[in-house]
């Protein structure tokens, strides 16, 4: 921590007054509180799932083939985020490097009609996908005689419906076996007691979300759940509860000029299916062939030509799942390296922030000075910190400050601690 200490000393002295940066109201998400969270690729089986895993981790680790459950066990591979605001700050601090953050992807076995009652590799994938915190949900959208689709045919729509029910049919199996248990602890329990309370609390929750998968609605779906409600929800692990970016998967010319035949009718199924999801055009043969040019620049171009000049869409769809996911990042920055923490958006305050650098500046949080994205990205290199401290744009942050995308940070902790 030493050597940390002597990078901001000179930053932290002029900081001396700074202003105080505004208290936020921390938000209440489906699903796991963690910094640390997955995505996985799931979809019917056969459609592409194994060659978009391959494109977007650049590996040959997957397993694509032309035939059903060519992907027996989950694949993982960690991606590295692309981060122009991470390039910025590290030239606007002279850093010697830069560290920026990852993201977890499971290539996750193909789904098949009849799944939840354990056909074909069912239980194997509602098991994996329980695992994971969101979703990339694939369907083919372009037609090829030589590639077999498991259901005969190519139509987007079908697949996305076959998969939703599956994880519909799952999930009420489960939550009418969580309601079950939870009956019997609230007939068991002292009628007064805190306990049971709580049981009565699960138990009506419960069943307000088995009547709304019974109307076949995702649990992500419902845009008012409590926050009380939502607690007792991240108790659970349910399936249709999970963020989706939808990835149609389409032919190169498709991808260049935005625009598919199913695209429409795909759109208005994840309007009614399941709102606020979004839908992304991708191109797993134009992504393969990308990354197999990427050594060699001048025919990547040509081959980026031949399409109208489109670039991948890879970085974006990394971008999405993110946003899904309510994830934001905050910078460390100072002359031996800018990195990049990832934490989760209107949730994290300044001493859980630290603690995704390490746990100890968390436990002895003192406070934070803080600089917005907004006041850096217009300045050039070299920084002029003390510019933006008479400016008032250098800010003390206590422990009820709400981090903020971009933000700069710089924790001061116990003991002489500081990063």
């Amino acid at each position: 921590m030493k050597t940390f200490r002597r990078t901001f000393t000179a930053t932290a002295l002029a900081l001396a007054k700074p202003k105080t940066a505004k208290i936020g109201t921390p938000a209440k998400y489906l699903g796991r509180v963690s910094n640390n969270l997955s995505s996985g690729i799931v979809g019917l089986a056969n459609v592409g799932k194994s060659t978009f895993f391959q494109a977007i981790t650049k590996s040959t680790i997957g397993n694509p083939a032309n035939y059903p459950f060519a992907t027996i066990d989950p694949e993982e591979a960690r991606i590295v985020v692309p981060s122009p605001k991470l390039d910025h700050l590290t030239s606007l601090y002279g850093s010697a490097k830069q560290v920026p953050v990852s993201l977890t992807i499971w290539d996750i076995a193909g789904l098949t009609r009849g799944a939840s009652s354990g056909e074909g590799l069912g239980n194997k994938f509602l098991s994996d996908i329980r695992a994971v915190d969101g979703i990339y949900q694939v369907c083919r959208g372009f037609r090829d005689d030589e590639i077999t689709h498991i259901e005969g045919s190519v139509d987007p729509v079908r697949d996305l419906t076959v998969v939703l029910d599956e994880l519909l049919l799952k999930d009420l199996e489960f939550v009418e076996g969580a309601i079950e248990r939870c009956k019997k602890r609230v007939k068991g329990g002292n009628k007064n007691s805190p306990d049971r309370k709580l049981a009565e609390e699960e138990l009506a929750t419960l069943e307000k979300t088995e009547t709304w998968l019974s109307e076949g609605k995702r649990v992500a779906s419902k845009k008012d759940w409590t926050p009380e409600e939502i607690d007792i929800l991240n108790i659970h692990t349910f399936l249709t509860a999970k963020p989706t970016v939808y990835l149609l998967n389409v032919n190169e010319g498709d991808y260049a000029a935005q625009t598919n035949e199913f695209s429409g009718e795909v759109q208005t199924w994840i309007d009614e299916n399941s709102p606020g999801d979004r839908l992304m055009l991708f191109s797993a043969a134009f992504e393969t062939q990308y990354n197999e040019l990427a050594e060699t620049p001048a025919l990547q171009q040509e081959y980026r030509d031949m399409y109208s000049g489109v670039d991948s869409v890879l970085p974006a769809i990394v971008a999405s799942m993110r946003e899904v996911l309510h994830l934001i990042s905050f910078y460390t920055c100072g002359p031996m390296e800018a990195r990049q923490w990832t934490i989760r958006e209107a949730i994290t305050t300044a001493p859980q922030a630290a603690g995704v650098i390490h746990t100890d500046l968390e436990k002895t949080f003192i406070s934070a000075t803080v600089t917005k994205w907004a006041d850096l990205v217009k300045e050039t290199a070299p920084l002029n910190e003390a510019k933006l401290k008479n400016a008032g744009k250098i800010v003390k942050a206590g422990k009820g400050y709400i981090v903020e995308d971009g933000d700069v940070m710089l924790v001061k902790a116990g003991s002489g601690k500081a990063r």
